[in-house]
């Protein structure tokens, strides 16, 4: 008898998505690296903070397809992107990233939904939420750079947004969270 309680499909979306964090680590590893070896310490540090959140959430998927019966899949992933030629675009590039992993959460929230599997439609508001941080956080680091950036030509406050970044939190507060 099987102690299986999702369906194989999706066990095969969940798997997909394990898959999407590992890769979505990646970028932020290759991109963090990047902002690195520019000197860009404070983006690095942000960056690589976020590769290692990435981490948990593949392990976080990992532990629950097993949890619930199911086997998580091991696969490769792709490799990173190329390098950014800037800072706008290394954000710019992170916000489409996490707007399209936004678009694959859904789908299997979406398949809990139709399946009536309110376990795993649970589970899944989790990465909802996550989601909305995350694509606040990245829309408010693009409107401080973009602050910076227009002030000046040559970005001579591009200096202080890094210096910022090297403090800035790994999450950001959504209203629905706001405290009158």
């Amino acid at each position: 008898m099987s102690n299986k309680r999702i369906s194989d499909k999706m066990e095969a979306l969940l798997n997909t998505q394990m898959t999407r964090e590992a890769y979505q680590a990646q970028v932020y590893l290759s991109y963090g690296s990047w902002a690195e070896v520019h000197n860009f310490d404070g983006i690095a540090t942000f960056l690589y903070g976020h590769m290692q959140e990435e981490r948990e959430h593949m392990f976080k998927i990992l532990k629950y397809i097993n949890d619930r019966g199911g086997s998580a899949k091991i696969e490769a992933i792709e490799a990173a992107p190329v390098h950014p030629k800037s800072v706008g675009e290394c954000l710019q590039n992170i916000l489409q990233h996490e707007i399209e992993n936004s678009a694959e959460i859904d789908k299997i929230v979406n398949l809990a939904l139709e399946e009536k599997d309110w376990a795993t439609f649970s589970f899944g508001q989790w990465f909802v939420k996550e989601q909305i941080e995350e694509e606040t956080l990245i829309g408010d680091v693009i409107a401080k750079y973009s602050l910076a950036a227009s002030q000046n030509a040559e970005h001579k406050n591009l200096y202080e947004v890094d210096k910022d970044l090297k403090t800035n939190p790994q999450s950001a507060t959504i209203p629905r969270e706001e405290k009158v």
